[in-house]
């Protein structure tokens, strides 16, 4: 019964393991040390006129211009706004080149001898939101106060939905 079951030195001791290491070890273990393949992924934003506050997906990321890094392509909201003018909100879609996607991607990302960059610009022109004198404005807030009594809609309903900009 004892011959049955080794102890793990004596069993260790049985196998005869070669001194010199294999050609093929050698290879990936210099492979691994060589190869340093690095992808940039970056969004930069700018607007005119510079200086508008800007985030993505609901992220706050600075002021124009900007460029901020990302991992994953995919669709990013964008918000862009700046006092006297009026806020632009889309949804971009991000896709990268076909290298950047599978099973290409593993070799580029891994095995590439230069940095790949993947730089993602846009652009936004920002309007001036319009100038409504005191007249407009009064007659504007009678008649919704004369829906809102008449209950044709409800002061609920007034609130800003987004609206979507399709580029």
């Amino acid at each position: 019964m004892a011959d049955r079951y080794m102890s793990f030195w004596a069993w260790a001791n049985t196998i005869r393991l070669s001194r010199q290491p294999s050609r093929l070890g050698v290879l990936a273990v210099g492979l691994c040390l060589v190869a340093g393949g690095c992808v940039r992924r970056q969004i930069q934003i700018n607007s005119f006129p510079e200086g508008a506050a800007v985030s993505i997906d609901h992220q706050p990321i600075g002021y124009t211009p900007v460029a901020v890094p990302f991992h994953y392509n995919g669709t990013r909201e964008i918000v862009v706004e700046k006092d006297g003018f009026k806020t632009v909100r889309v949804k971009e879609p991000i896709r990268g080149p076909w290298y950047l996607y599978p099973p290409f991607s593993f070799f580029t990302e891994h095995f590439s001898t230069r940095e790949v960059r993947d730089p993602h610009r846009f652009n936004f022109q920002l309007d001036p939101v319009g100038q409504i004198n005191d007249q407009q404005l009064t007659d504007r807030a009678e008649n919704l106060r004369s829906q809102v009594l008449q209950g044709a809609i409800t002061p609920s309903m007034q609130r800003d939905q987004y609206v979507w900009e399709n580029r």
